[in-house]
């Protein structure tokens, strides 16, 4: 799911719909396209499209002989997965190499919370469920609160439940289908001191993701450009020694090299040296 632009600057989204259903060579003319106009191309593909789609990604990649496509999969609800992507739009207007935007992906990850109002965890299968929350599962009107990322948490929603949410302001975004519950913008959201709410559609993979037609997901997150670009840019960069692109982290997320065993032995003994 494409988000609306968070400020003037985001870039807007590319949707490659279908891509698994769609003629090899369309699906290649397209990326080519994208790689010809733009240089380099992120894919940001949730953990729940059809395996066809990761399939044909991996396919076009080989057949393009292509190191200038990142194929991101982060573990990521489809809600969560879908602010990140927006904050890779708003920080590709930056001056960032496209080394370090794709390899941003995994570090912003980590100030993203991601969870759900749920009717049901019969078949939730991403967060751990005990038996007792399964029993009150099958109780009629029975509500859940989930957090899959970054530490997944569940509580059955009342008036005593409590998820431990980010140290630290947020925005927050809803995300509600057919759905109804009040819980999380009238006792969540004021619990977790977030600045500010705004509601979007339900993406196509939440219930899959989830389990359950029965959902509300929400997502919290960091919306401000310069606390972004602060973030990354704070971070050491070096360079793919395969490749040659600039990176943050230890894996290349265009070629997927990662460093020679010599130079993590060499960094290991720095660290232990310091």
């Amino acid at each position: 799911m494409a988000l609306p632009p968070q400020d003037e600057r985001t870039v807007p989204a590319i949707v490659l719909k279908d891509l698994d259903q769609q003629p090899l060579d369309h699906a290649l003319a397209a990326l080519q396209g994208l790689i010809d106009q733009h240089g380099h191309v992120i894919v940001v593909c949730s953990q729940v499209v059809a395996p066809g789609v990761e399939r044909r990604l991996h396919t076009i990649r080989s057949l393009l002989e292509s190191d200038r496509i990142a194929l991101f999969r982060p573990e990521l609800p489809p809600l969560g997965l879908a602010v990140l992507a927006r904050q890779l739009r708003q920080l590709a207007s930056c001056d960032l190499s496209p080394g370090v935007l794709a390899s941003a992906g995994r570090l912003l990850t980590h100030y993203i919370h991601s969870g759900a109002v749920l009717g049901s965890v019969a078949k939730l299968d991403r967060v751990p469920v005990g038996l007792k929350s399964h029993a009150k599962s099958w109780v009629p009107g029975s509500q859940f609160g989930v957090i899959a990322h970054p530490e997944p948490q569940l509580v059955r929603v009342g008036p005593e439940a409590v998820l431990s949410g980010p140290e630290f302001a947020t925005s927050m975004l809803v995300a509600k289908g057919q759905f109804q519950s009040d819980w999380i913008a009238g006792t969540l959201a004021p619990a977790w001191n977030v600045q500010g709410l705004r509601e979007a559609p339900l993406p196509a993979e939440s219930a899959a993701w989830w389990g359950t037609p029965k959902v509300i997901e929400f997502c919290t997150f960091l919306p401000d450009l310069s606390v972004l670009y602060q973030l990354v840019t704070s971070v050491r960069q070096s360079s793919c020694h395969w490749c040659g692109i600039d990176v943050i982290g230890d894996r290349c997320v265009f070629c997927s090299a990662t460093p020679p065993l010599n130079e993590n032995h060499h960094t290991q003994n720095q660290l232990t040296a310091g």
